[in-house]
């Protein structure tokens, strides 16, 4: 599977509004935009070394991590304990978490899948920095 970088500019501002939206009953908020938000500003921190894919299947769940999901994954950072990163596992890639204690990739779901050691054919492609929900 080829991965290519992100392309700088691929996105442009979107109006931000001022204040944070609750998520329970209305707020009096004011309803002006005075401010715009790059997405690329606020989710890719190196451009050369971001890629987007789609999420799929239920092993990420628990992570926050549903099936339609688009994650913005970095190549460049180094993968650290706890992260949940993107690994070529025989060729094919997974959505896992990295517990280097257990030198092992997990799966953070309700339903009971096993761990994929860390062996010298698993490859690290990138750590997963955020994810975006499709609500529609």
């Amino acid at each position: 599977m080829e991965l290519s970088p992100l392309a700088i500019g691929a996105l442009r501002p979107l109006p931000v509004a001022p204040s944070r939206i609750p998520a329970g009953f209305p707020s009096p908020a004011e309803q002006y935009q005075h401010d715009t938000l790059d997405l690329n500003e606020l989710v890719v921190r190196h451009p050369a070394a971001t890629f987007y894919a789609w999420a799929e299947g239920d092993s990420m769940e628990l992570a926050g991590i549903f099936a339609g999901d688009l994650l913005v994954i970095d190549k460049s950072e180094e993968p650290r304990h706890g992260d949940v990163v993107i690994a070529a596992i025989n060729g094919e890639l997974a959505c896992k978490r990295l517990n280097l204690n257990a030198q092992q990739l997990e799966s953070n779901s309700h339903v009971s899948y096993k761990p994929m050691p860390c062996t010298p054919d698993v490859g690290i492609e990138g750590v997963v920095i955020s994810s975006v929900r499709m609500h529609r």
